[in-house]
């Protein structure tokens, strides 16, 4: 299973188009961090994203919950940890978290449901055991950052 004190991490840079008229990261911009930190994840866990197209394998969001806890503020450099949560039949969700790195304030956590289909049918498959494999372990311990922060 996917080491709880280890979790893969992805870090990334507030941009001024991503804030509000308070200063803020815009709350529907959540679902584009989302969608860019588990892009990360899918390509460490899976390799190039085509790779599961040329199986005939791809996945649909069927769920997206996001909770706030503090405001993130343009040029903060966010870190997404990602750990797996429920493994289903056809389905699995992921769980991240967002904090600010370098005082590490706890800023979201979100939870995303994944359906696994089969393009060439438009429909819901079992996930296969070598995705259900990767899923289960995960990929503790590796960092990928596109923030361009220093040490």
């Amino acid at each position: 299973m996917t080491d709880e004190n280890n979790p893969f991490r992805f870090r990334f840079r507030v941009r001024y188009g991503e804030c509000d008229a308070q200063g803020v990261v815009f709350n529907a911009r959540y679902a584009d961090f989302v969608d860019i930190a588990v892009n990360e994840y899918v390509r460490t866990l899976f390799g190039d994203y085509q790779h599961l197209l040329e199986q005939d394998l791809d996945i649909q969001v069927v769920s997206l919950t996001v909770n706030w806890k503090a405001p993130a503020k343009f040029d903060d450099v966010l870190e997404a940890r990602i750990k797996a949560g429920r493994l289903g039949n056809t389905s699995f969700t992921l769980h991240l978290e967002f904090f600010r790195h370098g005082d590490g304030q706890f800023i979201a956590d979100a939870d995303i449901t994944y359906v696994v289909i089969q393009p060439s049918k438009m429909a819901k498959v079992v996930i296969p055991d070598s995705l259900r494999d990767k899923l289960e372990t995960g990929a503790p311990g590796v960092l990928i950052s596109h923030a361009g922060e220093t040490a």
